[in-house]
């Protein structure tokens, strides 16, 4: 689940370079980069479900993805009514 300062999201766009436009839960679009320690080991695509770390500056315009939710996960998700 989401920590404090992070929001849930949904992949919408690939841009390529390791960014993607996410549209967050907070009603913003954001461009938010995949660091190296998680690029390396998942594979994100459109559709999934994410949680985004806003940064502190251009917070409302950018951040970093740090957990992309399984299916499973997903549908426990939908089904607690989270998302």
């Amino acid at each position: 689940m989401p920590r404090n300062d992070e929001v849930l999201g949904i992949v919408e766009q690939m841009l390529g370079a390791s960014r993607m436009k996410v549209s967050c839960k907070d009603n913003k679009v954001r461009i938010c980069r995949i660091p190296g320690k998680i690029k390396r080991r998942i594979w994100i695509k459109e559709g999934d479900v994410v949680i985004v770390k806003p940064w502190t500056v251009q917070g409302g315009e950018k951040g970093d993805i740090v957990w992309r939710y399984t299916r499973p996960q997903v549908d426990r998700l939908v089904s607690q009514g989270v998302i």
